[in-house]
C-alpha cells in the first residue's frame, strides 16, 4: 500500500507518519510512506493508493486546488484531508474527498485506514504455501472461507477451488481481518461479503453452505457484520 502525507509543518508530518507506520506494523501491513511539504513536490510523484492532504498551506497553495489537479489527472487515489478547521471539511463534495482527519484526533487515522483497506479488498493478494510447498496466490474477492483442514488449512473459492495451505487459523484470522474477513469460530474464517442470511446461531454463504457462529464469538460477529453492511453493502 502506498500512502502519501502533504503537510507544510515538519512536526506534524512526524505525527501522521508515526500513526500510520504504527498502525500498519500492529496490523502486518506492508506500506511505502512518502512525506512532501508542499504540493509540488508530490505532483511530480503522485503514485499513492491514499493520500493525507493538508487543506491549508502558505504561499497560495490550497489543499482543493490539489486535489482537483489530481482529479483532473484521472488519478484515483482517495483522498483524507488534514485540518484545524472542521468548517472546512463541507467543501471537501468538490473533489469527492474520502475522510476528513481533526488533527485534535489523529485516532482518526486507524478508522480511515481502516475503511480505505476494506474498500480494497477487491485488489488485494495474499500468498500461501501450500502442501507441496509451491507458494499459491489467493485473490480476496475470490475467496469464500478458510477452514481448518486437519493440521493445514483450506481455502475455498467462489468457483470451488480449493487450496490446502500451510498456517494456522487464528494467525490467518487476524491477517485476513482489517480486508472483511471474519473468523466466525474456532475453525472457521468466513468473507462477510459473501454471508447470504444471518440468524440466531449460524450463517448461510452465497454457495449455499451454512457455519455455526462460535457462542463466545456471536457479539463480536454481529457488530463486525453489522458495520460490513453499512458500508458496503449494495
Amino acid at each position: 500500500m502506498k500512502i502519501g502525507i502533504v503537510e507544510d509543518e515538519a512536526v506534524w508530518r512526524d505525527k501522521i507518519q508515526a500513526v500510520i507506520e504504527k498502525y500498519c506494523r500492529d496490523k502486518n501491513i506492508s506500506s511505502q510512506i512518502n512525506s512532501y511539504s508542499n504540493g509540488k513536490d508530490f505532483m511530480k510523484n503522485a503514485d499513492v493508493d491514499l493520500l493525507f492532504l493538508d487543506i491549508e498551506f502558505p504561499e497560495g497553495e490550497d489543499g482543493f486546488e490539489i486535489a482537483q489537479q489530481l482529479m483532473n489527472s484521472r488519478n484515483q487515489c482517495k483522498i483524507c484531508f488534514l485540518t484545524s478547521h472542521t468548517e472546512l471539511a463541507r467543501l471537501g463534495y468538490r473533489v469527492n474527498a474520502f475522510r476528513y482527519i481533526d488533527k485534535k484526533h489523529l485516532e482518526e487515522i486507524n478508522e480511515a485506514l481502516d475503511f480505505f483497506l476494506k474498500t480494497k479488498i477487491q485488489d488485494r493478494i495474499v500468498y500461501c504455501n501450500n502442501t507441496t510447498g509451491i507458494h499459491i496466490k489467493i485473490n480476496l474477492n475470490e475467496l469464500l472461507l478458510v477452514e481448518t483442514y486437519g493440521r493445514k488449512l483450506r481455502y475455498l473459492m467462489l468457483d470451488d477451488r480449493e487450496h490446502f495451505c500451510e498456517g494456522r487459523i487464528s494467525e490467518t484470522a487476524k491477517k485476513l481481518s482489517p480486508f472483511g474477513f471474519f473468523q466466525i469460530q474456532r475453525s472457521y474464517i468466513v468473507n462477510l461479503k459473501y454471508i447470504e442470511k444471518v440468524n440466531s446461531h449460524e450463517v448461510t454463504l452465497s454457495n449455499g453452505l451454512k457455519v455455526v457462529i462460535g457462542r463466545v464469538r456471536s457479539k463480536e460477529f454481529k457488530k463486525e457484520f453489522f458495520k460490513w453492511r453499512m458500508y458496503f453493502d449494495n
